[in-house]
């Protein structure tokens, strides 16, 4: 991140916006992996639309990731967004579409995004001060 840009930043802020990047930037390496490397994706037959929104995260993950290392009030809306959504998506994979009963390795991830989901929902309060609008506008 940079340092000029976020000078002025709560060190405690700057910590939580660092983790978030670090886990946009985890969740690409991820599906870009599984889009490039078949074998390491889902194990079930996913409908066409949820494999399309999957996919869509080699874009949108890079995307909050990047915005939210910009400082931008942006980057923390789409991420918030890209967290619920992903966390929706993967109920529906894990517990809709998986016939599998118990503790799977697909709904350990899936409890993992909704706690990061939600951890980011919740704090979007105290980050949106320290964050600016792409007009320049807190």
């Amino acid at each position: 991140m940079n340092a000029g840009r976020w000078a002025s930043v709560p060190l405690a802020v700057r910590y939580v916006v660092g983790v978030a990047v670090l886990v946009f930037a985890y969740g690409t390496v991820v599906h870009v992996v599984q889009l490039l490397l078949p074998q390491f994706g889902p194990q079930l037959a996913l409908p066409g639309w949820l494999a399309v929104y999957f996919a869509s995260l080699t874009l949108w993950d890079p995307l909050a990731a990047l915005l939210l290392a910009a400082r931008r009030l942006e980057g923390l809306a789409l991420g918030c967004a890209v967290l619920a959504t992903d966390a929706a998506a993967n109920w529906y994979a894990n517990y809709v579409l998986d016939p599998a009963s118990g503790i799977t390795p697909g709904r350990i991830g899936h409890a993992v995004i909704t706690a990061l989901a939600v951890a980011l929902v919740a704090l979007f309060p105290w980050l949106k001060p320290w964050l600016v609008r792409s007009n320049g506008r807190r």
